[in-house]
């Protein structure tokens, strides 16, 4: 990291400003030799100084740069902030100039990267900082923000503590047991602190699983045999025709996808083809495709016509989705009832229909309720964020609980040690104080180019 990168931070088109960023030890100096006004080496840090790039005696650009001195910046390096008129061949121009006068392009994410690598912040709020240029809801946001302040990675440093706090306990024992003035570690006592950690641990990976849900949103199937309704009440939900509609079945061949945002969480919506037996070849794909939707799935409206009996085709959905978070949607309320209820007994059932869009905002108001998302309202929102964070966390707990069958056991406090400080280094891995050179490669390459 002794080299200065440099790299365009706005996004690249027509607009007011954009920004090329530098960072490093030569930033400053790179800057000085193609700007026109203050001498940028002996400006005041976090000032905004105003001039023009040039190109040998040719003016390039209007500009204001900014001088952040380290290690008070982002990356603890020296930055420089180039704001010039936006647009695509004078941004271009201006990172020429920078580049050809000693700064590398960094690669995406390498200034985040670098933060990171300077103690500048942790690695949970490092991934903070790109689910925060994500985000695409309100909760996103605020799930992100709290991991960029540090207020994730306060939790998973506690339980550490925590852990490490045994750990000295059980060494001292070990290493100095002629003292008599120490506290004699006893596998009770163990039993005891690690029993408080387990309860944290799975607090945080409970309420953790809201993240996957704010983050990813909510992965929904409608689903039901031919002409039930099923691409009108997408239309309906999402508010916008874009499954076609018709009167007759088998209209829907392929899946239709739509976006629907209730308070802040997003379902992500697919409109099936209609599951019946056909001899139609491209019907079939279109039901086979439905069918493996179901195995995606978090939660599916099963909709069935008011206006028919239950069939065959209705009976094997309903077992085949018995076991995941559903709702039964009974479309066409307005016509005379045929359906046998009598055979949906103790399911979710919303009536309505898609003319009057009777049932749609019933419909809304019981999938908050079935995932909680009123309490997700009032939530703090200080969840691990993602697979990495949450697989290590599980894995710390599956250790915690062969702890405690060491203890029942009598296993030797030396050996409970082993595994006690495994879990201090998986902790560790969560915010980046042990992690390894392909990790870390491979997470901020995620990210976009000039962060």
């Amino acid at each position: 990291m002794n080299d200065t990168i440099a790299a365009i931070s706005t996004a690249l088109g027509v607009g007011a400003v954009s920004i090329i960023r530098l960072s490093g030890t030569d930033a400053v100096a790179i800057a000085n030799k193609i700007f026109k006004g203050n001498d940028l080496t002996k400006v005041k840090s976090h000032t905004i100084n105003y001039g023009h790039i040039i190109d040998k005696e040719e003016i390039v650009d209007e500009v204001l740069v900014s001088v952040m001195l380290s290690p008070k910046t982002y990356t603890k390096e020296d930055i420089i902030e180039i704001n010039c008129h936006g647009g695509i061949n004078t941004t271009n121009r201006v990172l020429s100039l920078v580049l050809s006068n000693g700064a590398r392009l960094a690669e995406p994410g390498e200034f985040t990267k670098r933060a990171f690598l300077n103690g500048r912040i942790d690695l949970v709020e490092a991934e903070g900082v790109m689910d925060l240029i994500n985000a695409k809801t309100e909760k996103m946001r605020k799930l992100a923000i709290n991991q960029v302040e540090g207020k994730i990675s306060r939790l998973v440093k506690l339980l550490r503590d925590n852990i490490r706090d045994i750990l000295i306990n059980i060494d001292v024992n070990i290493d100095y047991p002629e003292y008599e003035d120490i506290l004699v570690i006893t596998n009770n006592m163990i039993k005891e602190s690690i029993a408080k950690i387990k309860t944290e641990a799975h607090k945080i990976l409970k309420e953790s699983e809201n993240s996957k849900i704010i983050k990813e949103g909510i992965k929904t199937t409608i689903i039901g045999r031919p002409n039930v309704g099923k691409s009108s009440l997408l239309n309906k939900l999402i508010d916008e025709d874009k499954a076609i509609v018709t009167d007759t079945p088998g209209t829907t061949r392929d899946i239709v996808e739509g976006i629907v945002n209730i308070d802040g969480i997003i379902l992500n919506v697919i409109d099936t083809a209609g599951i019946r037996q056909t001899e139609d070849k491209i019907e079939q794909i279109g039901v086979n495709k439905s069918m493996k939707t179901l195995d995606e799935a978090d939660f599916v409206i099963l909709v069935l016509n008011n206006n028919e009996e239950i069939n065959e085709d209705d009976l094997k959905l309903l077992e085949k989705t018995k076991n995941m978070k559903r709702i039964i949607y009974i479309n066409k309320n307005d016509l005379a009832s045929n359906l046998d209820k009598s055979k949906l007994q103790d399911e979710i059932i919303i009536y309505g229909n898609t003319v009057t869009e009777e049932g749609i905002d019933a419909l809304k108001d019981k999938i908050r309720e079935l995932f909680g998302i009123d309490e997700l309202e009032q939530a703090d929102l200080m969840y691990l964020s993602n697979a990495r964070q949450i697989g290590l966390l599980n894995e710390s707990v599956n250790l915690i609980e062969d702890i405690e069958a060491g203890l029942t056991n009598n296993v030797p406090v030396d050996i409970i040690a082993i595994d006690l400080k495994k879990i201090y280094e998986l902790l560790g891995e969560i915010i980046g104080e042990n992690y390894s050179d392909e990790l870390i490669d491979e997470l901020f390459r995620q990210f976009c180019l000039g962060k």
